[in-house]
């Protein structure tokens, strides 16, 4: 039904991940990593595994945290962070990734304040759409839970509305005030990119789909019937949770099982 993808979110990133993702059966890369390992991130090199192992990379998840140093949307950080965005675009462009997740605030952000933190977020991202086109790369805003930007398909269409360039990275764990059917179904023909997960309804919890209450069979078919080409892209760590204890770490096999159970709508396996 779709590519599979898996982040490498909470993973040792290096040649031995790309020879996984490529025993596996695994098709493509998202990059994503903290502050610190992007900020001294080899860009050529990863250009070199991709082609050697034959695993593009699909996207790179720009960092977001610290929220008291990186936030799009609070005016007193956003003339620093877009600036610092702006230069990893350019270099992870050059060698070749087409799309740059973006988290359009951090949090909390209370009710009185968020009008601003739109507006700010607005022009920051108005200034991401166009670097990333100049670049010839995509900027996908994320849909974040709880007290951010992004919490829902309004906030969503807001936040597009800055650069008619912007498209949507549609994260399964983080929708806490809607249904995955009325997010896609308003917004699902701007979605180029995926995060995969499962979760409670609650929270978010970044499970492996089977370990939540997400219907996965009905969301897939949600996302090909709304036109959706992109991949289907995992955003869970090989560890386990607290949250959700496991009797062994997953691997990449398990992500590929995972998403091919999904696509054939049948019983999915879960790590006990």
């Amino acid at each position: 039904m779709f590519r599979i993808g898996l982040s490498t979110c909470g993973k040792s990133f290096g040649e031995d991940l790309f020879r996984a993702y490529r025993q596996a059966g695994i098709d493509v890369m998202e990059i994503s990593m903290g502050k610190e390992d992007c900020d001294a991130f080899d860009f050529a090199l990863a250009e070199r595994l991709s082609a050697a192992y034959e695993v593009p990379l699909w996207s790179f998840h720009l960092p977001f945290m610290p929220f008291e140093q990186i936030d799009i949307s609070q005016p007193a950080l956003a003339g620093a962070t877009v600036p610092y965005l702006c230069e990893m675009i350019r270099r992870g462009a050059q060698r070749g990734i087409g799309k740059f997740i973006i988290h359009p605030s951090g949090e909390p952000i209370a009710e009185a304040d968020r009008e601003a933190r739109l507006a700010t977020a607005q022009e920051s991202l108005a200034v991401l759409a166009r670097v990333a086109a100049e670049n010839g790369a995509v900027m996908a805003v994320e849909n974040l839970p709880r007290t951010c930007l992004g919490r829902d398909s309004g906030d969503i269409l807001r936040l597009l509305a800055a650069d008619s360039r912007l498209r949507v990275c549609f994260d399964t764990n983080h929708l806490l005030r809607e249904t995955h059917a009325d997010f896609v179904n308003t917004v699902g023909k701007r979605i180029v990119t995926t995060h995969v997960s499962d979760y409670d309804f609650i929270d978010e919890k970044h499970w492996l789909p089977g370990e939540g209450k997400v219907d996965w069979s009905a969301l897939a078919t949600l996302l090909r019937n709304a036109g959706y080409g992109g991949v289907w892209l995992y955003e869970v760590g090989f560890q386990a949770p607290r949250s959700r204890p496991r009797s062994r770490d997953l691997n990449c096999e398990d992500f590929v099982r995972n998403a091919r159970e999904i696509f054939s709508g049948g019983p999915i396996t879960t790590v006990v």
